[in-house]
């Protein structure tokens, strides 16, 4: 992932997780939006993937990367979260989490697969 401009992080999604959704984003690569904030520890952003729940949780841990059904978003978990909506575990953010504290609303995310 990339939040242009900026930097890059580099992220993992894991099909073991939610084969089905996480199937779809990668199907969908590469998406692109602006970046929003869920309170102050979820940065995410709004895209045209549609997928129903999968394995849902409300819990997730700094660095983990999360599908929200209801809105079509992809989220970056920066601190640990008990969310108020269950959303779909899809993968991991492998390094540089920290940067995701310095993005401004109207950044642009840019999720993408890396190929060697």
């Amino acid at each position: 992932m990339e939040i242009k401009g900026k930097t890059k992080i580099r992220c993992d999604l894991k099909r073991h997780l939610s084969p089905r959704t996480v199937g779809t984003i990668m199907r969908s690569l590469p998406l692109e939006g602006h970046a929003h904030y869920l309170g102050k520890n979820i940065a995410y952003f709004e895209t045209s993937v549609d997928s129903g729940s999968e394995r849902s949780t409300k819990d997730f841990k700094k660095g983990d990367i999360a599908f929200l059904s209801s809105a079509g978003s992809i989220c970056f978990f920066i601190e640990d979260v008990t969310s108020g909506k269950l959303m779909t575990p899809i993968g991991k953010m492998l390094e540089n989490t920290d940067a995701l504290k310095n993005i401004k609303s109207g950044d642009v995310f840019y999720f993408y697969e890396e190929t060697a």
